[in-house]
């Protein structure tokens, strides 16, 4: 449509002249035949000027800003495709002008990256032509664009519009090849599961800094496998695919270790202690581009992973013998009861007595016990996940009783509502239950909030607990049912698969994922077993999947640990479960018990006996004391708040919290129990801390879990809706709430920006913020009163005298809305209210 009246756009454009026709020219010439460009350069490329090699290497930084305006501009030009002279036009003519201006710049560096830098190969010529047509075109856009509207060529602008179109098709083109370059072939398809190119199976826990800091001199036993399984598990998620049983390139297998030593059909790739005379380093240190390059499929090794390769081969490429029975410690999976240390004058209760033979062993000697203020917010927080209001606080401190920490926590107990809601956070990031998320709308998941609230209520047995996720109801089906993805999923992502992982995970303290895509790198599980254990849950047999790759075998149906029983093969899947069920949950099941007093030790201490808490093979820091609470746990009858009194009224747990300042150091053999790590509030008690001491966070009881049912009266009575009965939103994801697609049996207690930024800017938080603050002014007009009872609620105390006058100068004598704000705020982040003492 020829527009009747050209409008003033705004922009000023020159006539196009030489130089623009030139550059072009220039442009196309110079990138096809980089010997035309040479003269132009001072230094030759092969003698790497210094300058060349730093424009050459802005070319990364450079390329997004002309992809984002030529897309947006053909974006824009489609918008308006009925009317050329919109009030869109000078904002896309400055977008189209200063795009190509940008695409030459950008292609112009590239050059000068591929000159400088050794890139070759196929990838890389049309990453080059794909950039050039880019800067090609989008300059010629513009000239049309300068032709349409100072020559008023009307008949242009279809011609124009198609040649914008290209443009933006070719730029996206180019950023996709330039990626392929920089991360591998597969970049983007790695993470379609419709694609042969898929990966799901999790990436390894890097550990290559902790193997190197605590190296001195030579690597002892137990370094040297530790590195030599962090080497195995890279060439299994990185060169399985084309170097193992199911396909063998270049006559190379990387699965086993004479066969990794023997090499493939150009000879040995590793010669031990000699990185440098090492063909397996010079390949994975090529450029991406350079055929030989490796891995050739899947993503680049990082500069990690290639410097921990690297460093085990100068270690000499240490991997254990084939003739040793296991290279990883195996659990013992059978009760052991130790018999308990004799009683001390002070000391009564067990986990003292064997915390304290712990202590003589090691010459650490006891602490002072916590003060009651400090003991009574830590048994809130960990029992009911709330804070001790100042009449509680006031009340405990005129309690003479003895032993009241120990009724203290009977009586937390005992509340029963409180306690669910709060070990309801705990047990949906473990059975990953929650309220919405992927899969309820099509189905796919099945939801069990009223069958775990209530379980937790009523303090069901943990054996039956286990036995009705196992062998579940309607109500509690949703954890082995897992979710049923949309589409084409990988193998190791099938509901069937699902339930052995998570079932072996979260009750038996075993990764078994990666055993679910091939043989375990990590332990002596192999693909076979996961596929047995998949099979009691599945309807017929499954056919064993390798990576992905169908093998033609079907596999055997049984439990991971044989000596528990037998699953009937040929059962219908409710039997088979209901034999899983018996066995899994019986007595001599040792691992299943010792897995749930180690999390609910790591819930109340910030560390496991065995940590991490889901690798029960690991060795703890004190065997008697984990198998001791284990047996025990199954002589009280399998009761979950028994165990936590016990903890909770020892010495151990009422010492001093210990500070950290490195979270790897948690996971090393050099940890030393001294007490509690000092640990922060999850979202969850975060938001109810705020809710008792501000203002409630979430006051809309329509968004809550209601267990009587949505069109009934909700029979949770509190005095604000907990955290852990609402839907996730933004404020708990920033503070650490998981989506809960996946197991969570621990969160990651560090601050980050997001959370930064949601404390600071969040919408829900300011909004809490200014209704507290409301509150508070109505309540309390004089600044004194206010800031003596905000004190008193958020730390169960006064404030000190320097604290007092900080904050009155902040409020002034008769504080307004802002100032009040800002107090509640800065309350808050105090570490003293963010974290457990």
């Amino acid at each position: 449509m020829t527009p009747k009246k050209h409008q003033q756009t705004g922009i000023k454009f020159k006539k196009p002249g030489l130089y623009l026709l030139f550059s072009i020219f220039y442009l196309g010439s110079a990138l096809a035949f980089p010997a035309l460009a040479e003269p132009l350069l001072a230094t030759p490329a092969a003698e790497g000027f210094w300058l060349w090699k730093l424009l050459g290497r802005l070319h990364p930084l450079a390329v997004h800003f002309p992809v984002t305006l030529l897309c947006l501009a053909a974006v824009l030009e489609i918008a308006t495709f009925r009317n050329f002279t919109s009030r869109l036009r000078p904002g896309i003519d400055l977008l189209v002008t200063i795009g190509a201006a940008g695409a030459i710049i950008s292609a112009l560096l590239g050059w000068l990256l591929a000159q400088q830098e050794d890139y070759a190969g196929d990838l890389l010529a049309l990453h080059r032509w794909t950039g050039v047509a880019t800067a090609v075109l989008g300059a010629i856009a513009a000239i049309l664009l300068y032709y349409i509207e100072k020559q008023e060529r009307w008949p242009l602008i279809k011609v124009y519009r198609g040649v914008l179109l290209f443009t933006a098709i070719g730029v996206t083109a180019a950023g996709h090849y330039g990626a392929s370059l920089t991360h591998g072939d597969v970049y983007l398809t790695s993470v379609m599961p419709w694609t042969d190119d898929y990966e799901a199976t999790p990436a390894p826990e890097k550990k290559f800094n902790l193997v190197a800091l605590q190296e001195k001199g030579n690597l002892d036993a137990a370094k040297e496998l530790e590195l030599n399984v962090q080497v195995r598990a890279i060439f299994a998620h990185s060169c399985y695919k084309c170097h193992s049983a199911d396909k063998i390139k270049g006559e190379l297998r990387l699965d086993q270790k004479d066969l990794v030593f023997k090499g493939g059909k150009s000879g040995p790739i590793i010669v031990p202690g000699q990185p440098g005379k090492s063909e397996l380093i010079r390949r994975i240190t090529l450029p991406r581009s350079h055929k030989e390059s490796m891995p050739g499929k899947g993503k680049a090794l990082s500069t990690e992973d290639i410097a921990l390769i690297t460093y085990w081969v100068k270690k000499g490429a240490p991997w254990p013998d084939k003739g040793q029975k296991s290279a990883f410690r195996i659990a013992e999976l059978k009760p052991r009861s130790p018999n308990l240390p004799p009683p001390t004058q002070n000391l009564k209760n067990p986990v003292d007595l064997w915390v304290n033979q712990y202590f003589l062993k090691n010459k650490t000697a006891w602490p002072q016990v916590v003060s009651d203020r400090t003991y009574l917010r830590r048994i809130y927080l960990d029992i009911i996940g709330m804070v001790p209001t100042p009449e509680e606080v006031q009340k405990f401190s005129e309690d003479s009783r003895p032993d009241k920490r120990a009724l203290w926590v009977r009586q937390l107990l005992n509340r029963q509502d409180d306690y669910a809601l709060h070990w309801l956070t705990f047990w949906n990031d473990a059975l990953r239950n929650d309220y919405s998320g992927t899969g309820y709308i099509t189905n796919g998941r099945y939801n069990i909030s009223d069958w775990l609230y209530k379980s937790l209520q009523t303090n069901k047995p943990y054996n039956q607990f286990v036995k009705e996720l196992l062998n579940p109801t309607e109500e509690s089906k949703g954890f082995i049912s897992g979710i049923q993805w949309r589409g084409v999923v990988n193998a190791s992502q099938r509901v069937e698969m699902q339930a052995a992982q998570n079932v072996s995970q979260v009750l038996l303290g075993l990764n078994l994922k990666c055993a679910s895509c091939h043989d375990s790198f990590v332990s002596d599980w192999k693909l076979a077993d996961a596929y047995a254990f998949a099979n009691v849950f599945a309807d017929s047999a499954l056919e064993i999947n390798r990576c992905d790759v169908p093998t033609g075998k079907m596999a055997d149906t049984r439990i991971l640990w044989e000596e528990l029983g037998a699953i009937d093969k040929n059962a219908p899947v409710k039997v088979k479960l209901q034999q899983l069920a018996d066995n899994l949950a019986k007595p001599q099941n040792g691992r299943l018990y010792r897995t749930i007093v180690n999390r609910v030790w790591g819930q109340f201490m910030g560390r496991g006996i065995i940590t991490p808490v889901d690798a029960m093979d690991n060795e703890p820091w004190n065997q008697d004391l984990l198998d001791w609470l284990a047996s025990d746990f199954v002589a009280q009858g399998y009761n979950i708040k028994e165990l936590i009194y016990l903890i909770t009224t020892s010495k151990t747990y009422q010492l001093p919290s210990v500070g950290i300042k490195d979270v790897n150091w948690l996971n090393t053999p050099e940890y030393k129990f001294t007490g509690m790590l000092r640990r922060r509030m999850s979202a969850e008690q975060f938001a109810d801390a705020v809710s008792s001491v501000i203002q409630p966070v979430y006051a809309d009881s329509a968004v809550q879990y209601n267990p009587a049912g949505k069109d009934k009266p909700n029979p949770i009575k509190t005095p604000f809706v907990r955290a852990s009965l609402v839907k996730n939103d933004g404020f708990l994801t920033a503070l650490g709430r998981p989506n809960r697609e996946t197991v969570i049996t621990s969160r990651d207690t560090q601050a980050n920006l997001l959370q930064a930024l949601e404390l600071t800017n969040g919408k829900k938080f300011n909004q809490v913020l200014q209704q507290g603050a409301e509150n508070y002014m109505t309540r309390f007009p004089q600044s004194d009163a206010l800031i003596r009872e905000v004190y008193r609620k958020a730390f169960n105390r006064a404030p000190l005298p320097q604290e007092l006058t900080v904050a009155q100068q902040m409020l002034g004598e008769k504080p307004n809305s802002e100032a009040v704000q800002d107090f509640l705020w800065a309350i808050v982040m105090l570490p003293e209210f963010q974290f457990i003492y």
